[in-house]
């Protein structure tokens, strides 16, 4: 059984790892892209994507030959994952869940990589029960398998679980300490929290810990969106062009850049941005984005190209068993239909009861004219003791222009000034209207109704 778990590691590109050196003094070849895109994907970092379309080649060739290797359909099985969600090329769903599927038929009766690898799938198809489901029996297969703990973190994410949340933390934290892919989870579930400060250091210890340049890049890029959000526009860009330069891949980098260009006011910039990011990741999120980027210039014609690719790609991925709800009913709800984005996202929080679900759904309430339900849901996007203590502009732009429309003056106010001051450029469409919808509340009157 060794011999044969060693040729296996011989074909996968694991000689350097497994066998020993005996070239003299002179330092080991580097391992080769395979090698390097196994690793990444094995142990829960990105991948660059060179290497990992090599890794793809070499494990299809090889499994043509041995269709029985249930390591190599696991490993195959999360590179397919791994490389549709860094290009948002849905086509991968299908090959992945085929993949790590026969994994789970052919492989070792306790297979937890295939399992996280299902888990894994499911969290980039937006469907957190069955993420749920997969890494939580993942997690039972090996429960010191710290990469499925951190899968489950997605999960919970995703279904409002912010007790899970927090226990799934716990536990990558117990089992790989200091780590900087650990220290990237730490900062995402922080900034969930509102603990901005804190956010920014884990995420900064890890971009410096990184050695691989797409992990790097990745650390980056989630700076640069937290530097984003707290209204810090050049050191957003800053962190966002380093994290092209270390990767030009990075295409979520790119759509970062073009946010901050467009609050910098450097909008020809930000338009070539987001066209070079969509080119290689035609992601329904920046298809919007660069839509409502033209409409703020008045450009509604090229808005409308925008929003007929995000439907394109909305299709493409449902047919490829994504969940795409929380993004098509967001645009419905300002930009078509908010009665069937009320419809859609309803559906969406009996399912899967995120708070990015909640704020959504209460705005799409709100543009249906349901304002008295609208608010119960934009408060639960904005209240910490319900889990909503990310500190969102948007999220609390939301609430305030509720508030206003039920004639709940001083609260309207104070969350309207609130989404100005957690980052003023927060959209370009939807920032001046806060400010519009503040001048005309004007100052306090005694005759508001009380906070």
């Amino acid at each position: 059984m060794l011999i044969a778990s060693v040729a296996g590691a011989v074909v996968l590109g694991g000689v350097l790892v497994l066998l020993p050196w005996d070239g003299g003094d002179a330092p080991p070849p580097a391992p080769g892209p395979a090698a390097l895109a196994r690793g990444a994907v094995t142990t829960g970092v990105p991948a660059a994507l060179p290497d990992l379309a090599v890794l793809i080649g070499d494990r299809e060739t090889h499994l043509r030959a041995h269709p029985l290797d249930g390591v190599s359909w696991a490993v195959l099985g999360a590179a397919y994952v791994e490389q549709g969600r860094r290009t948002a090329d849905t086509a991968n769903w299908p090959k992945a869940e085929k993949a790590l599927r026969t994994s789970l038929k052919v492989g070792a009766e306790r297979n937890p990589q295939a399992l996280e690898g299902l888990a894994a799938l499911a969290v980039a198809r937006r469907d957190f029960p069955a993420a749920k489901k997969w890494g939580e029996s993942a997690v039972e297969a090996a429960p010191k398998r710290w990469t499925a703990h951190a899968v489950l973190i997605d999960a919970y994410t995703g279904l409002g679980d912010h007790k899970g949340v927090g226990r799934a933390l716990d536990k990558v934290m117990e089992l790989r300490p200091g780590t900087p892919a650990v220290r990237a989870r730490a900062a995402a579930v922080y900034r969930d929290r509102g603990w901005r400060e804190d956010a920014a250091a884990q995420i900064s210890d890890a971009a410096a810990a990184a050695e691989a340049p797409a992990e790097r890049a990745a650390y980056l890029e989630q700076a640069g969106r937290l530097a984003f959000e707290r209204g810090d526009r050049q050191e957003a860009l800053r962190f966002f062009q380093e994290a092209l330069r270390t990767d030009p891949d990075q295409r979520a980098a790119q759509a970062g850049q073009a946010r901050a260009l467009a609050a910098l006011g450097r909008t020809t910039d930000a338009l070539s941005a987001y066209q070079a990011a969509l080119a290689k990741r035609p992601s329904p999120e920046y298809a919007l984005e660069l839509g409502e980027l033209y409409e703020s210039l008045g450009l509604d014609q090229a808005a409308r190209v925008q929003y007929d690719l995000l439907r394109a790609r909305v299709r493409g991925a449902e047919a490829a068993g994504a969940d795409e709800e929380l993004v098509l009913g967001r645009f419905e709800a300002d930009h078509g239909d908010p009665a069937a984005a009320v419809r859609r996202l309803r559906t969406e929080w009996g399912r899967q009861p995120g708070i990015a679900v909640a704020d959504a759904l209460g705005w799409a309430l709100h543009r249906a004219g349901e304002d008295e339900e609208a608010l119960e849901f934009a408060t639960i996007a904005t209240d910490g003791d319900q889990g909503g203590g990310v500190r969102s502009a948007l999220h609390v732009f939301h609430r305030g222009v509720i508030e206003k429309e039920l004639g709940r003056y001083g609260p309207a106010r104070r969350h309207l000034r609130e989404a100005l001051m957690i980052n003023p450029y927060f959209s370009p469409l939807r920032a001046p209207e806060a400010e519009r919808e503040l001048a005309e509340l004007g100052e306090p009157s005694v005759e508001d109704p009380p906070s």
